[in-house]
């Protein structure tokens, strides 16, 4: 089992992991081991089909495993007493197609996440505006998803994401339908604020030049790890 590369806690483990669908005849896992530590920038690549979505809904509980564990800060997931304040205060998802709600402006949007959390209307609404200053969409914060370019709503679901201090970040295919200058541009921002704020950063894509950027490189195929390795850059 691979260890964190940077030698610091362990953010994830998962011990023999396994997802059956279909009463067995659909294996996306097949026994996947890995740690992840904080602070580290993993990207997750294979083909379509080789089970890097499904782990990575492992990871943010939108998914639980057949069977195997899955470990957050050394204790099990599945016996997580509330898994929605888990994801809505440990975990930011980014996802190919934005989520953004159409009748929501992207201020609206952004402040979703923090109804989990005690801050008043005026302190959500503060703190959604500083956050779409952070991802350079200040003078876009009344704008209905409609009216953004697909560059600007990724950058507005990146400031959502990050809308309670999420310590890890979990992105799939986050470029994915987006033109290569947007799609660079946001894979920039990304690896800009997790290098300012820190935060662990877990990317699936099936790009090996976006895998690059990242300081780990977990393969799979067929739902098992094939290879892990660290970039030298």
């Amino acid at each position: 089992m691979a260890a964190p590369t940077n030698g610091t806690m362990c953010v994830f483990e998962a011990v023999g992991l396994k997802k059956e669908y279909d009463d067995g005849q659909v294996q996306a896992l097949r026994g996947v081991d890995f740690r992840i530590g904080q602070g580290e920038f993993v990207a997750i690549v294979g083909q379509s089909g080789s089970g890097k979505s499904t782990l990575l809904q492992m990871l943010g509980a939108l998914d639980h495993p057949s069977s195997g564990e899955l470990r957050y800060r050394g204790a099990a997931l599945a016996g997580h007493r509330d898994l929605a304040s888990y994801r809505a205060h440990e975990i930011g998802f980014i996802f190919q197609a934005f989520h953004l709600l159409p009748t929501f402006t992207a201020i609206e949007n952004v402040q979703i996440p923090m109804f989990e959390t005690p801050r008043s209307s005026a302190e959500r609404k503060q703190r959604a505006a500083e956050l779409l200053k952070l991802v350079g969409l200040e003078g876009r914060q009344h704008h209905f998803p409609a009216k953004l370019s697909g560059g600007e709503r990724q950058r507005v679901a990146i400031a959502r994401s990050l809308a309670n201090g999420a310590s890890v970040l979990l992105a799939d295919e986050p470029t994915g339908n987006l033109d290569s200058e947007n799609a660079a541009l946001v894979l920039d921002l990304i690896v800009r604020l997790r290098r300012e704020q820190n935060f662990t950063l877990v990317l699936v894509t099936h790009d090996m030049g976006i895998a690059r950027q990242a300081e780990r490189v977990i393969e799979m195929k067929d739902g098992r790890i094939f290879a892990d390795s660290l970039n030298h850059t």
